[in-house]
């Protein structure tokens, strides 16, 4: 094997080869596992966007501005990226099941103080609840899949279980947002945060965790879940070990960068500014502004089938994809910005925005497959946590710098926003995007070639299977 000079160079220490393992059976039971688990995160993502449609109506109903307004969905992203390696460590250690669970008592109690909260603070606090139980979420159901399915279908699975998800974006965006002018804010939020106790009890009572595990397991069984066939911890096994080790590998930077780089634009979209964007920046209708929303969520469920199945088939075309949506959506962002007349940007030219956007959430779920191969069955919940945090963190700094920007362009700090505000305060998005990029750049070549080093080990048990 030819090894990268300057990856030979790099003063990093070695990291020994991910081990073998047997691969797990796939089948019905595996599709009911994952299907129990994706409808935890489907609800998870109802709660994460619900304040995205509601972002004019919560500054009306709290008195605030848009830099306040911002703290909403900064506080809840900083939360759900704070837990991430917490959460992939739990993982690891007690299973997904457990944490599901403790995931969806902490939604229905953030959920419901957001409904009941009549005043800034204690909504915000309700927010933060919400984000930890959020974290729970996509990670563990992302452990189910690597524990039923062959490591083959892994790219697919988690562009699937994505995709899925996407259903959550579309309930708040085509029911939410017409619930909440016709019932109110406190029925609408309150009854989303009801749905959490029927999904809980179809955790507890049926999902399997993995193939040999009983129904109906008991959750408070004191005992170390695992992957089959896993070696067990070493004595001594201390967290920090399991975090020094996944990050150590090359290939779980990459990935954390690539979620980064990718995921934020959309997801600050989609999360705040979207409709106020488009409302106010565009004087589009609420249910025009509601169907661009929409698209953005449609879009992206067509690329998570297509980066699937490409992923799956074709590991090689991981970084021209990347690259390609990232520079595709700064170009159409460019061209939004600087369209001559800011506020009467044609339809045309948004419905383009919204289906390139379409394309951020699939293409950040690509840093998983960098982390996947190179990290061994029981830290893939620790690696795969580390990459998930890379698109939040971005957001809760896009978010930010388009809440300031805004504020700094908005006279009186009110929420007249006006469409060169709304221009000034986009163009923060090409920051985060080009330290990505950059890091992307340095990391590439020093990963795969550590992923060629440990493929040997992995796929050719996954290509026996198949």
């Amino acid at each position: 094997m030819t090894v990268d000079p300057a990856t030979s160079a790099s003063s990093e220490p070695a990291v020994a080869p991910a081990p073998a393992r047997r691969e797990p059976p796939g089948g019905r039971g595996a599709w009911t596992a994952w299907g129990i688990g994706v409808t935890v995160y489907v609800l998870a993502v109802i709660h994460r966007t619900s304040l995205g449609v509601a972002g004019v109506d919560a500054a009306a109903r709290f008195g605030i501005n848009a830099s306040a307004l911002s703290t909403f969905s900064i506080l809840q992203v900083l939360v759900y990226a704070g837990m991430q390696v917490p959460v992939g460590l739990l993982v690891d250690r007690h299973g997904p099941r457990r944490i599901l669970s403790a995931g969806l008592v902490l939604l229905t109690a953030g959920q419901l103080g957001f409904a009941l909260a009549s005043s800034f603070t204690p909504a915000l606090l309700a927010r933060g609840v919400l984000g930890c139980g959020d974290a729970m979420t996509f990670v563990s159901v992302l452990r189910i899949g690597s524990r039923w399915f062959p490591l083959f279908r892994n790219p697919f699975i988690a562009q699937l279980t994505g995709l899925v998800g996407t259903i959550g974006n579309l309930v708040s965006t085509m029911v939410l947002a017409q619930v909440l002018h016709s019932a109110g804010w406190t029925a609408t939020f309150g009854t989303t945060a009801l749905l959490g106790f029927a999904v809980l009890a179809l955790v507890v009572l049926v999902l399997r965790e993995t193939p040999d595990s009983a129904p109906r397991e008991p959750l408070l069984v004191r005992r170390r879940a695992r992957v089959p066939d896993a070696p067990p911890p070493a004595a001594g096994f201390a967290l920090r070990d399991q975090i020094r080790a996944a990050w150590r590998e090359p290939g779980t930077r990459l990935g954390m960068w690539v979620h980064f780089t990718t995921a934020f634009p959309a997801s600050s979209f989609l999360l705040l500014w979207g409709m106020p964007f488009l409302m106010s920046g565009q004087g589009l209708s609420r249910a025009v502004s509601g169907g661009l929303l929409s698209l953005v969520i449609v879009a992206g469920m067509g690329f998570a089938v297509l980066f699937g199945q490409l992923m799956s088939r074709r590991p090689s075309w991981r970084t021209p994809t990347v690259f390609t949506v990232v520079l595709g959506t700064g170009a159409v962002w460019a061209l939004v910005l600087t369209w001559p007349q800011p506020g009467h940007v044609p339809m045309w030219l948004l419905v383009v925005l919204a289906v390139a956007m379409g394309s951020n959430g699939p293409a950040s779920l690509i840093g998983l497959d960098y982390a996947r191969p190179v990290n061994p069955p029981e830290r893939i919940g620790t690696a795969s946590g580390i990459v998930n945090m890379g698109g939040f963190i971005a957001a809760v700094l896009a978010l930010f710098l388009i809440g300031l920007v805004l504020d700094l362009n908005t006279p009186g700090g009110g929420t007249d926003y006006s469409a060169s505000g709304f221009r000034a305060a986009f163009a923060t998005l090409y920051l985060p995007m080009a330290v990505g990029l950059l890091q992307i750049l340095r990391l590439r070549r020093r990963a795969l070639t550590r992923e060629r080093e440990v493929i040997g080990a992995t796929v050719p048990k996954a290509r026996a299977a198949r």
